[in-house]
């Protein structure tokens, strides 16, 4: 039987230094294009404040890339550290990315990151402009490696199970590669990562202005922010909505369990503003309902219906059932290698193979397990519904406010009247929500496809590595003490580079306005 224990350790401590990596993750994504678009500026106008905006925003994206390589790495290593049999059951298909992310595109970012702070005097106005590109690029390029591994890890196309060494192979390279989970992902987690990056711009910008800093410099910062913020936030619903409708083609549980969605509706099904799941009762208190809105997201038709949580539960015993047999003809091949009936048998039922482990969890001998059981390992595939129910809404909720937000923007920079007291302190409040909406969606993402850790072909439970809980108490906690440190580092580095301001970054023979001191009497108007 499964120590649970060790198997929830390991889930926090991944979960844990997960969410805190990705802390940095979007805000490198997005600041690196708002830096190229910056020099572009400077390149083709040949003003030196273009060039001191491209140093300062600079400044932070380099502390911003140091925290965020030096925890990425981390996360790595745990692979082999806390879930080594994933490691070895599908190591033949989710190394692949991690390798090509880092040879091709973390070298390639690395490197040229270097040459964009120390190039500066060394290199001509458009080589060091390419340069600037170069690291944009890799930045995300290295976003399109991991999520084609995450991608794999929600459906996992173009591999198969050989029983011959007991792993997951790769079958069909190119169909990892273009997996329609993966691409979907990329492009909503890069659009979000955009948004992240333009509401740091707008927010740090809006501070300089209500403290009457910098105005020249805030005003072009959040006139860059305002556009490119509103085109990724329109972006993120578009891209998320494509996100949406492959977890209705591929992870039906995942989708049910957001909406909340315990019997299946007649098409087109509702959509679920508010309510209260209950996973005791599996009933919605206090729901509010839209009716079809959310058959045609989630389908984008009248007439598909989309299945309810316990209908889904009785599709996944079929599939435990079939497992079953899978795991019995694999049991006979392993006792004699030359049986070709067992492994047509393995065959046949090779795609339910996963379903059949779930009965790890329940059961001492899988292959004969009662109904009971069975019916228990289905129930196992519900994740908890009021977390994801929620952490979408809020994800959604945070998205569409910064729609509002950036929208505004735009307008008043078109209008060029950017120095109103009350939004400069709403864009000044509004730093945290990218954030909180990146936080919600990756939980959405990953805690939605409990209990899997490849969706359909390897429960989690089964993944980790042979550790006892004090192995994991030891670590986690000294994951927590280094990363506290971390952010504290950040915090500081960040605070200080912002409080020095651009003038900091750049000679000061280069023509820039003096700060702003505000004049007796003369204050920012209100509206």
């Amino acid at each position: 039987m499964i120590d649970m224990d060790v198997v929830d350790l390991s889930r926090l401590q991944f979960a844990l230094t997960a969410l805190y990596h990705f802390l940095f993750v979007p805000l490198t994504l997005g600041l690196s294009f708002m830096l190229a678009i910056m020099e572009t500026v400077y390149v083709m106008s040949g003003r030196p404040i273009w060039r001191k905006m491209t140093k300062f925003w600079g400044v932070l994206f380099g502390i911003n890339f140091a925290l965020g390589v030096s925890t990425g790495i981390t996360m790595e290593f745990q692979f082999g550290t806390n879930w080594a049999y994933y490691s070895h059951y599908v190591g033949d298909i989710f190394g692949a990315p991690l390798a090509i992310e880092g040879l091709m595109a973390f070298f390639l970012e690395a490197t040229f990151v270097g040459l964009f702070f120390f190039g500066w005097d060394r290199m001509s106005k458009v080589a060091h402009l390419v340069v600037t590109y170069l690291v944009a690029i890799g930045t995300n390029l290295s976003a399109l490696w991991i999520l084609i591994a995450n991608g794999w890890m929600q459906n996992p196309t173009g591999a198969t199970f050989n029983p011959d060494t007991m792993r997951m192979e790769v079958s069909d390279f190119a169909a990892v590669l273009f997996n329609p989970v993966a691409q979907a992902k990329f492009v909503h987690t890069v659009s979000a990562g955009y948004c992240t990056a333009a509401m740091f711009v707008l927010s740090i910008s809006a501070i300089y202005m209500l403290k009457g800093r910098y105005r020249d410099f805030a005003k072009r910062s959040m006139t860059v922010a305002a556009s490119f913020g509103l085109a990724a936030a329109l972006s993120v619903v578009v891209l998320g909505d494509e996100s949406g409708y492959e977890t209705t083609e591929h992870q039906k549980m995942k989708l049910a369990a957001m909406e909340a969605m315990w019997e299946t509706q007649p098409a087109p099904a509702s959509f679920t503003a508010f309510a209260i799941p209950d996973m005791v009762t599996r009933e919605n208190k206090l729901a509010v309902e839209i009716p079809y809105v959310f058959g045609l997201i989630g389908t984008r038709s009248f007439s598909t219906e989309v299945p309810g949580i316990t209908d889904l539960v009785k599709s996944t015993e079929e599939r435990i059932r079939s497992g079953m047999i899978g795991l019995a003809a694999l049991k006979a091949f392993q006792a004699d290698s030359s049986n070709s009936a067992a492994r047509v048998l393995l065959a046949s039922h090779q795609a339910d193979l996963g379903y059949g482990m779930l009965l790890n969890a329940v059961s001492k001998d899988p292959i004969n397990a009662t109904n009971e059981e069975v019916e228990k390992a289905a129930w196992m595939t519900v994740p908890d519904v009021p977390v994801l129910f929620w952490s979408f809404r809020i994800m959604v909720a945070v998205g569409f406010a910064l729609i509002a937000i950036f929208a505004f923007a735009f307008w008043r920079a078109c209008r060029r009247k950017l120095d109103t007291r009350r939004f400069l302190t709403i864009a000044a409040w509004a730093l945290p929500l990218p954030w909180i909406a990146a936080e919600a969606g990756w939980l959405v993402a990953e805690y939605g496809r409990q209990p899997w850790v490849v969706e359909g072909v390897l429960p989690t439970f089964m993944a980790v590595s042979h550790l006892t809980t004090t192995d994991i108490w030891l670590t986690m906690g000294g994951f927590v003490v280094v990363y506290s440190v971390l952010a504290v580092i950040e915090v500081f580095l960040m605070v200080r580079a912002i409080k020095k301001g651009p003038d900091n970054v750049e000679d000061p023979n280069d023509l820039m306005p003096e700060p702003y001191e505000r004049q007796p009497g003369r204050a920012l108007p209100a509206e």
